[in-house]
């Protein structure tokens, strides 16, 4: 299976903040979100992990450079500028049409048993052919723009919704897809749509079967309280 990671956004919150590094190196319990990303890919036996971060990151992609150089990785990285995370996803699309993929952004934490877990699950899944896609859910909703996820008794996604008057599961923001998603999100791209949930939308909306996958707790570093928030759920 394959991992691939959105490195590309410029993190202005965090900068205007007082966090000085660029957020694929930041750390968190010690380690860089990147780095982490990585350890935690090769760990769930990835054959190839794809990352795209944007070209003001020259410290990011020097950085990259030295793991792909170590040769202890099977990294693929792009040094490329988007408009958006759709079409960072976009970018990475031309290394992921031959094998599933779980795809996140750089800033995505999560507890590492659970994730071993989704991606063994998603493997065995997808072998049998039994779904398009595992995405990860959780309840615990702590984000300025959630994205709720509708979900009906056989785990099967049924929407994405901004709003919900009930809300109980919102994106993770991790997503398990098998290559009959790049039509999907070539389809996205040549509408002029830009945002992730848009995709998410669109994989439903064409009839893929995507499940869900219900993680604890999900977060994002989207502000500096937030690297204090990840390390104490890490240490759970």
């Amino acid at each position: 299976m394959k991992f691939a990671i959105i490195a590309a956004g410029e993190g202005s919150r965090l900068v205007q903040e007082g966090v000085s590094a660029p957020k694929p190196l930041v750390k968190v319990g010690g380690e860089h979100l990147i780095d982490r990303l990585i350890r935690v890919f090769v760990d769930c036996g990835a054959s190839e992990i794809c990352v795209i971060c944007n070209e003001q990151m020259t410290a990011v992609a020097e950085h990259l450079q030295e793991i792909q150089a170590a040769g202890r990785v099977p990294l693929k990285y792009l040094v490329k500028s988007t408009p958006s995370s759709m079409h960072s996803a976009w970018e990475l699309s031309r290394w992921l049409k031959d094998e599933p993929f779980v795809l996140t952004t750089v800033d995505t934490i999560f507890l590492e048993k659970e994730f071993r877990t989704y991606v063994k699950t998603f493997e065995l899944l997808a072998e049998f052919g039994d779904l398009d896609g595992l995405m990860g859910v959780t309840d615990y909703i702590d984000d300025e723009k959630p994205l709720y996820v509708s979900i009906n008794d056989a785990r099967t996604i049924t929407g994405f919704l901004d709003t919900c008057d009930d809300p109980q599961n919102i994106s993770g923001g991790i997503y398990g897809l098998t290559p009959k998603a790049i039509p999907v999100l070539q389809r996205c791209i040549e509408r002029g749509e830009s945002r992730m949930r848009n995709f998410q939308r669109a994989l439903v909306n064409e009839g893929l079967l995507l499940k869900a996958y219900s993680f604890s707790k999900v977060l994002d570093i989207d502000h500096a309280s937030d690297i204090q928030k990840a390390e104490e759920f890490l240490k759970m």
